[in-house]
């Protein structure tokens, strides 16, 4: 079966700004007050349940998987760019990365204890999220968490040009209320969630939902 065009066109993207976009969010979350407290949290409830390593989906060159295992979570970075991979292994030699699509992961079902998807669905159309969740439930295992960031409207902007290059996204503002529905439809239950105003370098609202499978 063919790739979705969407697929390619974001891992050709991120494949072009890899090694730029690593320098200029390197120290990001140190800005982030509510960033960090959202994954500390997740850190908090996963540890307490205490089900499996977590994954970092969409990890791009693993700044927030070393985060993660800076408080202590034993975790992994997928993501769809080979090149982000490579960047996230140079960067973080001690930690654990591979190539991968959120649509089909190459992993078992109930293996991981949480998941995080730190603005990974954001250039996933719509139509297509409800599979993305599914997956999501099927490799969580019970008692385990979910934690999504994205950003928060309704529209779809295209991106043209970032971390210094050109390249083509769309990028989708999702309503918090959608991805709250999409996770209780593919069977998660909600246990949080936060929506904060942009800083100077965002373009509208943020959002970050945390959910967990049922045992």
């Amino acid at each position: 079966m063919a790739e979705p065009d969407y697929l390619t066109t974001t891992r050709d993207s991120y494949d072009s700004v890899a090694v730029d976009y690593e320098k200029l969010l390197r120290d990001e979350l140190d800005a982030k007050p509510f960033d960090r407290a959202m994954l500390a949290a997740f850190a908090d409830l996963v540890r307490v349940e205490d089900s499996g390593p977590v994954a970092d989906l969409g990890c791009g060159p693993g700044r927030v998987t070393a985060h993660l295992a800076g408080l202590g979570l034993t975790v992994f970075g997928v993501d769809l760019s080979s090149e982000m991979v490579a960047v996230a292994r140079r960067e973080h030699p001690g930690l654990r990365f591979e190539e991968g699509s959120m649509t089909s992961l190459a992993l078992g079902d109930g293996v991981l204890g949480g998941i995080v998807a730190w603005y990974s669905i954001i250039h996933t159309p719509p139509e297509s999220l409800p599979g993305i969740f599914a997956e999501f439930h099927r490799v969580l295992a019970p008692g385990g968490h979910l934690l999504v960031a994205f950003k928060a409207g309704d529209e779809r902007r295209h991106l043209a040009h970032a971390y210094g290059h050109d390249l083509s996204l769309e990028v989708y503002w999702l309503p918090p209320e959608r991805v709250a529905e999409l996770s209780s439809r593919a069977g998660l239950v909600e246990v949080a969630r936060l929506v904060r105003d942009p800083d100077r370098t965002e373009g509208g609202p943020q959002a970050y939902l945390v959910a967990r499978k049922p045992n």
